[in-house]
C-alpha cells in the first residue's frame, strides 16, 4: 500500500461548551454571517503537550497560510490490546495546551470536526475514539466518543458537527489557552483475548493531521 496520510478536520464539536463559562464579550453576535479571516497571521504555540499518544518530539503545531485552519501532526498514536500486548497500551491520549495568539480585534471559534484512522479489531473486540475540547478558565467541558466494534480491518472516520448558535468563541481582549484531549482506547474482548487488536490515529507515512478549521468574528467595539 502507498503512503496514506489522515487528515482530521477536527474541533466545532464543542456543542453547548463554554457559552455559560465565558464573560459575555466572548459570545459573538446572534448573526451566522461570518467575518473574513484576520490579514495578520495567527500564531499558536504549543504550551505543553503530554500523554502517551503524543510523546516528546512527536508532535507539531502549523498554521495555514489563509488563517482558517491549524494543523496538529502526530507521529506516534496507537492502542492496542491482545496477545503479548503491553496491558498498559490498551489506551492511548493526548492532552495539548495550545496558546493561540490572535490578531487585534479579532474573535474565533472551533468550526466542525472530521476524525480519521485505521483500525484493525478481532471478533468480539471494540474500540473507541474520544476527544475533548475547553478553553482555560472554563469549568465546562464538551466530549464525543465514538465506539467501533469488530470484526473490523479498515481505515474509520468519527464526524462531530456543531449548529451555528452553539459554537463558542474565545473571549475578547483576553488570553485564554485552548485545550484538547484526544484519546483512543481498545479492548480484546472475551471472543480472541490472543490476538492483537489495534486502533491508530497514525498513517502508513508515519503521521497524521489534525486540522482545525477556525470561524472568525470581529470583536464588538468598546
Amino acid at each position: 500500500m502507498g503512503p496514506r496520510r489522515h487528515r482530521l478536520l477536527f474541533g466545532g464539536a464543542l456543542a453547548a461548551l463554554l457559552t455559560a463559562g465565558l464573560p459575555a464579550q466572548a459570545q459573538a453576535s446572534s448573526s451566522p454571517v461570518f467575518d473574513d479571516p484576520p490579514p495578520d497571521k495567527i500564531v499558536i504555540n504549543v504550551a505543553t503537550v503530554n500523554g502517551s499518544g503524543c510523546p516528546q518530539g512527536t508532535t507539531a503545531v502549523a498554521v495555514s497560510e489563509d488563517n482558517e485552519a491549524f494543523t496538529v501532526t502526530y507521529s506516534a498514536y496507537l492502542a492496542q490490546a491482545g496477545g503479548n500486548s503491553d496491558p498498559t497500551a490498551f489506551r492511548r491520549n493526548c492532552q495539548l495546551n495550545l496558546v493561540v495568539h490572535v490578531p487585534g480585534g479579532f474573535t474565533y471559534a472551533i468550526a466542525s470536526a472530521d476524525y480519521r484512522g485505521f483500525a484493525s479489531l478481532q471478533p468480539g473486540a471494540t474500540g473507541t475514539q474520544r476527544a475533548s475540547y475547553y478553553f482555560q478558565g472554563s469549568s465546562n467541558t464538551a466530549s464525543a466518543n465514538h465506539p467501533f466494534t469488530g470484526p473490523y480491518n479498515d481505515n474509520w472516520q468519527a464526524t462531530d458537527t456543531t449548529d451555528w448558535a452553539q459554537l463558542v468563541w474565545a473571549p475578547c481582549g483576553v488570553q485564554r489557552n485552548f485545550n484538547i484531549n484526544t484519546e483512543l482506547r481498545v479492548s480484546a474482548g472475551s471472543a480472541n483475548p490472543g490476538k492483537v487488536s489495534f486502533m491508530t490515529m497514525d498513517s502508513t507515512d508515519g503521521e497524521i493531521s489534525t486540522v482545525y478549521h477556525l470561524a472568525w468574528k470581529h470583536c464588538p467595539a468598546k
